[in-house]
């Protein structure tokens, strides 16, 4: 399985509340250190538990909501070439993993975050290995931000791409956009996770939304390209 690759971390200010703009905005008071984690709700992995840092600006899709979306995706994962562009804890495509994509790539602009993801993705690369069905599966940790990471290399397309950006940082429609040009199959599927309380922002052209769904403070999009 091929090992993950770093990348330079991009120079940047903090959000709004003077967190990292790299990091998922929490929805509720921090922990002060210790360790949580994160459980592969579905596939082959399934079940498995990956330690995550408890620290402000973490906040990982839930396992309610991804129940949901990997319901809506069930037919696109096996075989499928994803990107998250917004990493954190690396929920979304460790899932995308263990369900069957053939690569996943995650982006994370923070530095200690980054380096928990390929800890992670390196227990998971083992368990992979060991796996007949998942063997040949690729997985990547770039350490970079992504506009910057997508705006620097030829378009490669992908399949499925999660975007799932701080809920304090105005990125999601620059994203998109940036998306549109080239990096995304025929027919592709983005996941688009905002607040609840804030419109989602306009969508590219060509670009419908699919299904959509509110959970809590979180609306979340699968849009096809």
């Amino acid at each position: 399985m091929a090992t993950g690759r770093g990348g330079k971390r991009s120079a940047g200010g903090t959000g709004a509340a003077g967190r990292q703009p790299g990091h998922k905005a929490s929805r509720t008071p921090p922990a002060r250190g210790g360790t949580g984690h994160i459980r592969i709700i579905g596939g082959r992995l399934r079940g498995r538990r990956l330690p995550v840092r408890q620290q402000a600006g973490l906040r990982p899709t839930t396992d309610r909501v991804r129940e949901t979306l990997f319901n809506w995706l069930a037919a696109d994962i096996p075989g499928s070439r994803c990107l998250d562009c917004f990493a954190g804890a690396g929920a979304l495509g460790f899932e995308a993993l263990s369900r069957g994509a053939a690569e996943v790539v995650l982006i994370e602009r923070a530095a200690r975050v980054a380096a928990d993801l390929s800890a992670n993705a390196q227990t998971l690369r083992a368990a992979v290995a060991r796996d007949d069905l998942l063997a040949q599966a690729r997985l990547e940790v770039v350490h970079a931000h992504a506009l910057q990471w997508l705006a620097t290399r030829p378009p490669r397309p992908f399949d499925i791409v999660f975007l799932d950006p701080p809920f304090d940082d105005a990125v999601l429609a620059q994203t998109c956009q940036r998306l549109s040009q080239g990096w995304l199959a025929p027919a592709a599927a983005v996941y688009l996770e905002a607040p609840a309380s804030a419109p989602m922002p306009a969508l590219p052209e060509h670009w419908q939304i699919a299904r959509e769904r509110t959970a809590g403070q979180v609306r979340f999009v699968l849009a096809r390209a």
